[in-house]
């Protein structure tokens, strides 16, 4: 049953069977979570997450590999027609907001704020071998090399990092160390005083003692991502929703139903929880009639990340 918002999980019973579940790191936490919640009432029940980043889990659910696919980022034209061809449909639902971080080294002691066009002028393709101390950033800053860590190519935060700090979704410097998994960039930056990085939000709140976050200035004054900041606009442009998207065809399986039902109902406990900022009520609202009524589609017209779209005013206009 469908309960609005509150903490709940049906008791209906399944013969033994699988939820198939992958794709971003940075909803793994959320979905993990929802998952656990399940497993305690549907024992019968397998549910796997794996993380594959945004893109990876895109292309194995565009095959038709798995249920559901966890997204930092709307799904781009390029999976939409990867998904026509299979004959796969999709429902998108938004589970989260979330802040991308940007961070340091805790023995880092100059930097205190970082303006968007100094984050370009350290990523954009062109800095490669030429952008790699510190001091060329702002000349106080010290002459030590620059240690850069960040999700990979099939991340949806490097799309929408990319997107909103370089002005084009995949435009950047490749020598940087990458990784799908956010806890190999957390060792990284916690490892090297000349670090700089950036993942999701829920992996700083989860490793606060060992990273040092750094605040945006985007002409308005240093703002740090939090709850209030994430939800009011003001750290930007590096806030976007994130989502799961659920195959229609396994949405008519009675187990998969639930799951997501599930999602939608505890999303935001669960995502205040693991660091993230819970959606509000209307948005939910409007997500659960998207998944009940089985409208499939992205309300973001299948064009990727939109830096700066309320997704609240997207659902509210369908």
């Amino acid at each position: 049953m469908l309960v609005a918002f509150g903490f709940v999980i049906g008791t209906r019973s399944f013969a033994a069977s699988y939820i198939k579940v992958d794709g971003s790191s940075t909803v793994y936490p959320i979905t993990e979570a929802v998952a656990e919640e399940f497993a305690k009432v549907h024992k019968d029940v397998r549910v796997t997450v794996g993380i594959s980043g945004t893109g990876g889990g895109f292309k194995k659910f565009c095959r038709g590999e798995t249920d559901i696919s966890d997204a930092s980022r709307p799904i781009k034209p390029s999976e939409v027609e990867l998904c026509q061809q299979s004959g796969i449909e999709y429902i998108e639902i938004p589970v989260a907001y979330d802040g991308l971080a940007v961070m340091v080294n805790p023995k880092n002691t100059w930097v205190d704020y970082m303006t968007p066009a100094e984050l370009k002028k350290i990523w954009e393709p062109e800095a490669q071998g030429v952008i790699t101390r510190w001091n060329q950033v702002r000349p106080q800053w010290p002459n030590e090399e620059i240690a850069l860590f960040g999700p990979g190519t099939d991340s949806g935060t490097f799309d929408y990092f990319t997107d909103a700090i370089n002005g084009k979704e995949g435009a950047s410097r490749g020598d940087f160390t990458s990784s799908e998994d956010d806890n190999v960039l957390v060792y990284g930056i916690a490892g090297n005083k000349n670090a700089l990085g950036f993942f999701g939000l829920a992996y700083y709140e989860e490793n606060k003692d060992k990273l040092k976050l750094i605040p945006i200035n985007n002409g308005n004054g240093p703002v740090l991502p939090s709850e209030a900041t994430v939800n009011n606009g003001t750290y930007q442009p590096l806030s976007r929703p994130i989502f799961i998207y659920v195959s229609a065809q396994a949405a008519q399986k009675p187990e998969v139903k639930s799951f997501v039902e599930c999602y939608i109902n505890n999303t935001a406990k669960l995502s205040r929880e693991v660091g993230y900022v819970d959606l509000p009520g209307d948005v939910l609202t409007s997500a659960s009639k998207r998944f009940t009524t089985g409208k499939t589609g992205s309300v973001f017209a299948g064009k990727g990340s939109q830096i700066g779209v309320s997704i609240a005013d997207l659902m509210a206009k369908e």
